[in-house]
């Protein structure tokens, strides 16, 4: 453009323009190459938008590392264009610029995470507890129609799954057992190995691993949609509590359905494990029934369903809580729900290491 002009000053280290700098002003620049532009002078410039005001911020600063120039004698609205390009063409080379984090800020930044999920945890357990002794004294605001609705969508639906999950790996514990049993003629103790591992260890930590995945992820995803569409927002501006309207529900279906769901897989795993027996091992039916009733010991079953109470709560903590801190938009459905899986199966993993340690130095 004809009045469009830029020289550099070497006495001053300036880079002085003048005229209507817009995008078509870029070969006006000078030649900059070895020169350090200290001073941005503006006092002939008549017209500047956000393409000029960048050639102009380039040309004076070519790498994010090098200081600001002095802006000296622009127009206070053009000073105050250059000030935003300025801000957001270094945010941008924040962002964008090629950056490996070293171990260690990975480690530290995991551990910031969890961190946050462990208080986040904290903090809506305490507020759930709150809500419980609330509800506690008005039994006429629990929500049973829901209640009922959730039991019948976490048991009903899980037996299937949980049934045949169990059948299968109780025939790969007696199969497993079977053959180094046989090697030392202890055929009838395979009985004893499979009540304790399918009862004891097996049976909740599998069921409590399809809970999670499959009703503790859809928790999460139902939450974060009524989030996303001011369900949730629509229930508080009723006067409702959400907690009690959509948490306590889905935990008291969770705390009844879990011991359920382990027994009927202490059932199927017996049972696969005894098809076993009878087919390799030549156990039959009778003998393996006579085994179990003098080997199995109350305990061991019950040391199985109470694991399962606990993990349950852990599991409707984790989904109900992600669930309900799903921001408004789709994406944040999927992490959420991605992340309520991962986080039930490191606390089911974790819970079960420490019932194990407790269990052996209590001696049960």
């Amino acid at each position: 453009m004809a009045d469009t002009r830029a020289r550099y000053d070497e006495e001053q280290g300036a880079l002085i323009a003048s005229g209507v700098w817009q995008a078509e002003a870029a070969a006006a620049l000078p030649d900059l190459a070895g020169k350090t532009v200290r001073v941005l002078d503006g006092a002939g410039v008549t017209q500047l938008d956000t393409n000029g005001a960048w050639l102009l911020l380039n040309a004076a600063r070519p790498n994010a590392s090098d200081p600001m120039p002095e802006l000296r004698a622009f127009d206070p609205h053009h000073l105050a264009l250059l000030q935003l390009v300025a801000e957001h063409a270094a945010s941008t080379a924040a962002q964008s610029g090629p950056r490996h984090p070293g171990v260690l800020e990975e480690i530290g930044r995991g551990t910031m995470v969890m961190a946050g999920h462990v208080t986040g945890l904290l903090n809506f357990t305490g507020r759930l507890t709150l809500e419980l002794v609330s509800l506690a004294g008005h039994p006429h605001h629990w929500r049973w129609r829901e209640f009922g609705a959730q039991l019948g969508a976490i048991f009903v639906g899980a037996i299937p799954i949980v049934a045949g999950m169990l059948f299968l790996l109780g025939v790969v514990f007696a199969y497993l057992l079977g053959d180094q049993a046989r090697q030392f003629g202890a055929n009838i103790f395979v009985v004893d190995g499979i009540l304790l591992a399918v009862m004891r260890e097996v049976s909740p930590v599998i069921v409590a691993v399809l809970v999670a995945g499959r009703t503790g992820a859809a928790i999460t995803a139902q939450l974060g949609t009524m989030k996303v569409t001011d369900e949730i927002d629509a229930i508080t501006t009723l006067g409702l509590s959400p907690m009690a309207v959509l948490v306590v529900p889905r935990m008291l279906a969770l705390l009844i359905a879990m011991p359920l769901l382990v027994f009927i897989g202490d059932i199927a795993g017996v049972i696969g494990g005894m098809l076993v027996a009878q087919e390799q091992l030549d156990i039959s039916y009778y003998i393996f029934k006579d085994r179990m009733v003098a080997v199995l010991e109350l305990k061991t079953l019950l040391v199985g369903l109470g694991k399962a109470p606990v993990f349950a709560v852990f599991i409707a903590l984790i989904a109900c809580r992600m669930g309900l801190s799903v921001t408004r938009d789709a994406r944040s459905v999927g992490v959420n729900t991605t992340s309520t899986v991962v986080q039930s199966l490191v606390a089911i993993i974790v819970l079960n290491a420490i019932f194990a340690v407790t269990f052996v130095k209590l001696g049960i």
